[in-house]
């Protein structure tokens, strides 16, 4: 793992880790940050010591009260200073050793975004109905936009600049879906590659996912957005 020095920050990618009790994740998540990656943990409210195991480990650390995946996000985006910025779910269901292929296509030039496409490694890491719906809005997606996706960018790479122009406003759930509208709209290019989905970290539960009520506010959310 090298997080870096703090004046190392405006190289290379630093990665925002949006965080609601995750303490039991992040030794797993941030073991696997490659090199030239700084880890910047937003932590939203957590109640089980997060923020003082992401600092312990080197993180970044900043705070978003505000409850919600995009007010954690765009907290993450305004604290990071370098050129290019990934995010991704602290979870440890997705490994951020992915990170430097999904860099290379945005730094290269081949890409605006680069994003993840989450293949499950075992069967039930992905519960169908989370499954059907994210393959459902993927397809809204492609026939509104062209766009060439089949998920929602959990895991993505793109320049902190493109990702501020685009001027993402929801704060809950349905921030994924409004970055991936407005990015079609602006004529982003954006290349999915294939990424290991596995089961998140024992001890930890999903927000969304994880209850029928998590659920209903992420369908809520994105009927939001859709509008």
């Amino acid at each position: 793992m090298n997080m870096g020095p703090s004046s190392d920050r405006a190289h290379g990618c630093e990665v925002v880790i949006p965080c609601r009790d995750e303490a039991l994740a992040l030794p797993s998540v941030l073991a696997a940050l490659p090199d030239g990656f700084h880890a910047i943990v937003v932590d939203n409210g957590s109640r089980d010591g997060t923020a003082v195991v992401a600092a312990q480990l080197g993180a970044t650390v900043v705070h978003e009260s505000l409850a919600g995946y995009g007010a954690a996000v765009h907290t993450g985006v305004l604290a990071a200073k370098a050129d290019y910025l990934a995010v991704v779910d602290g979870d440890d269901s997705m490994s951020l050793a992915d990170l430097p292929r999904l860099l290379a296509l945005v730094s290269s030039g081949e890409a605006t975004m680069a994003i993840g496409r989450r293949r499950p490694i075992h069967r039930g890491v992905w519960p169908w109905h989370a499954r059907l719906g994210t393959s459902f809005l993927a397809w809204i997606l492609r026939r509104r936009s062209d766009l060439p996706i089949h998920d929602l960018a959990p895991m993505r790479v793109c320049r902190r600049q493109d990702l501020l122009d685009l001027d993402v406003q929801d704060r809950r759930f349905g921030y994924p879906l409004e970055l991936m509208i407005k990015a079609g709209a602006a004529g982003w290019t954006v290349r999915e590659i294939d990424i290991d989905y596995r089961p998140r970290a024992a001890g930890t539960k999903s927000k969304v996912s994880g209850s029928s009520r998590g659920t209903l506010r992420v369908i809520r959310d994105f009927a939001k957005v859709m509008r």
